[in-house]
Order: structure tokens, then C-alpha cells, then sequence
């Protein structure tokens, strides 16, 4: 695997969104607001997982979408369906994207790599099948750690911690409902969520002996089935996850869970560390005359007090499944 350079750093009408929480958690809950023409009070960058072109893509909140700062095109067939990326900091390639696909594949990316956008810049694949849904990677110890709908995660070791290429599977732990995974590198403990659970599981030995062990649960209802973990860039106390019914905060120390909005079929959820937040939420409905009733052409944001101030979306009539924070940190 790779070393690390450390831990840096969607629409109805009633809406309620995380403003502040901590431990146990205080939340201040506001009603979502007419759309009102806003821009965000901070600029950051925003990465998605566009389905219809089939691209990751990094904008600026401050303006329109129009050119990506960045894309990630891998065309289809086991990267079909883009459904996760995240940014991690390397010692050797410095940033990467770890990228999963609902077709099959995941890998690990060299973001700044020359020539290509493609598959090309990938550091290392793998296919572990079953619509997977997330990829996380664990510093220093060497595992990265793919989550699939099929209901497993799937943990690889290598033999060289600067080597992606030498990633090979070393655990298997079934997990019904996977779709996302966090690390905690403040406790080394990676987290998972699936089906009316998120889990928190230990990281023990290196290498090709990687595994994860002692999982705590942490009940989200039993007829809730996860979608993402995200970290709060604004309280690092806690992980945000979305649900079938809701977004909730887990206490990565007391693992309270406390209700952070009760809209239904969010898909991914991030909050930038000035309050400002934003979610990409399932629409039930087609666009492009396919078959994803799954995702929304619009990113939808928040302004720092909880209210809906702007939307984001592309000219073509995106397809926009998850959107998150461009950031390399745990947090």
C-alpha cells in the first residue's frame, strides 16, 4: 500500500439540516427555506459521481459548473455507475482518489499523474463484483477496504506499504447492506454501514496480515439501509451518515446517534468546516431515458445556518449520485 503524509485535511420541502453537534450531541435544527439565489460564503471544492458520463468531477462551490477543475473518466464496464470517491494524501504519489463502481471495480488513483485521465493513472484495481459501493484506505498499516452491496467487506494487505500494486485480499467479513466506510484514524477504527447498523472494527497487524476485528455495533433502525459515512469537517467528533429515512451523527467516542434532518433517500451528505453543508438525495425518477431512478441532477446546498440556499448542476442534465468534499482528511 502506500504511506501517509498524515490526517490532513439531495429535496423536499421541509428540510432540517446539522448546524453544530458535539458530544453528547446539541444540535440546532432549522427549516429548510425557499430556494433563494445564493452563492457559497466560503469557497471549496466539490467532488461527484456523475453517472451519465460516467466521470468523477471536481468543482468550486463559489461558482457555476461549467469546467470541472478535474475528471476521472474510466468508461464502463466494471467502472459503470460510479457510486464513490474519496481523497487520501500519500508519501510517494501524493494525492490519490480511491474510486469505487457499482459494475465491479475499485481502485486506487494518482490523481496528479500526467497524460491521463483515465485508467490509465490507476496505482492499482480490483474487481471484487457485487455492486460495490465505497473504498477506504488505512494509513500506514496498508489495507484498503472496498464495501459492496452483496453484503461483504472485502479488506487487502500488501507486502510493500509504497506499492499499491501489491494490494491482494487478505479478509472477507460479511456485512449485509455495505455501502459505506470511514476511517478514524484518531482511534484506528474503520467504520462500515449496511443494513440497520454502522460498525466500528479495530485494525490490527500490517501487511498481509491486515485484518479488522472486534466490530462494535451502532443500531440505526432496523428497516434502514445506510448509503454513505462522511466525516464533519466542522466537529470531528462525529461521522455523518445517511440513511433510508434520515441522516444521522454518530459520536465517534460515546456512539450516541442523534437526527441531523428526517428526509428520506439521501445519498451522500457533507459538511464544509464553515457550517455550509450539501447532499445529492435520490429523486425516484429517470432522466436520459435510462434506468437511474437513483440519483438527482442537482447537488443541493446549505447555507451555515441550515437553510437551502443554491443548487448546483450541469448543463446536459447530470446525473449526480454522491458529492462530497474535496478534502485528504479523516477528520
Amino acid at each position: 500500500m502506500i504511506q501517509t503524509t498524515g490526517a490532513m485535511m439531495r429535496l423536499s420541502r421541509r428540510t432540517l439540516l446539522l448546524g453544530a453537534v458535539s458530544a453528547p450531541a446539541a444540535l440546532w435544527l432549522a427549516e429548510g427555506t425557499a430556494q433563494a439565489t445564493a452563492q457559497a460564503a466560503t469557497s471549496y471544492d466539490v467532488a461527484v459521481c456523475e453517472q451519465y458520463r460516467n466521470q468523477v468531477q471536481i468543482y468550486s462551490s463559489a461558482a457555476g459548473w461549467t469546467s470541472p477543475h478535474w475528471v476521472w473518466s474510466p468508461g464502463g464496464g466494471g467502472w459503470a455507475n460510479l457510486s464513490d470517491v474519496k481523497f487520501r494524501s500519500t508519501a510517494k504519489f501524493g494525492e490519490v482518489a480511491l474510486v469505487a463502481a457499482s459494475g465491479g471495480d475499485v481502485g486506487i488513483v494518482h490523481k496528479n499523474a500526467s497524460g491521463t485521465q483515465g485508467t490509465g493513472s490507476l496505482l492499482w484495481k480490483a474487481s471484487p463484483g457485487s455492486n460495490p459501493h465505497a473504498i477506504e484506505r488505512i494509513p500506514n498499516i496498508g489495507a484498503v477496504v472496498a464495501a459492496s452491496s452483496g453484503g461483504y467487506l472485502h479488506v487487502y494487505g500488501p507486502t510493500a506499504v509504497n506499492d499499491p500494486a501489491t494490494l491482494a485480499l487478505v479478509q472477507t467479513i460479511s456485512f449485509p447492506g455495505a455501502h459505506g466506510l470511514w476511517y478514524d484514524d484518531v482511534h484506528n477504527r474503520l467504520w462500515a454501514v449496511g443494513q440497520g447498523k454502522a460498525t466500528s472494527y479495530q485494525v490490527s497487524g500490517s501487511y498481509r496480515n491486515t485484518r479488522l476485528v472486534g466490530g462494535v455495533n451502532v443500531s440505526i433502525g432496523s428497516g434502514n439501509l445506510g448509503h454513505s459515512l462522511d466525516a464533519s469537517y466542522k466537529d470531528s467528533g462525529i461521522l455523518l451518515v445517511s440513511h433510508t429515512s434520515a441522516v444521522v451523527a454518530i459520536n465517534k467516542t460515546t456512539h450516541a446517534v442523534s437526527t441531523v434532518h428526517a428526509n428520506h433517500a439521501v445519498k451522500s451528505f457533507s459538511q464544509h468546516s464553515s457550517g455550509e453543508a450539501f447532499w445529492v438525495q435520490s429523486t425516484g425518477k429517470t432522466y436520459h431515458g435510462d434506468s437511474r431512478n437513483w440519483v438527482n441532477p442537482d447537488v443541493q446546498f446549505f447555507n451555515a445556518s441550515g437553510a437551502r440556499s443554491f443548487t448546483r448542476g450541469l448543463s446536459y442534465g447530470a446525473e449526480f449520485y454522491k458529492a462530497r468534499l474535496h478534502a485528504v482528511g479523516y477528520h
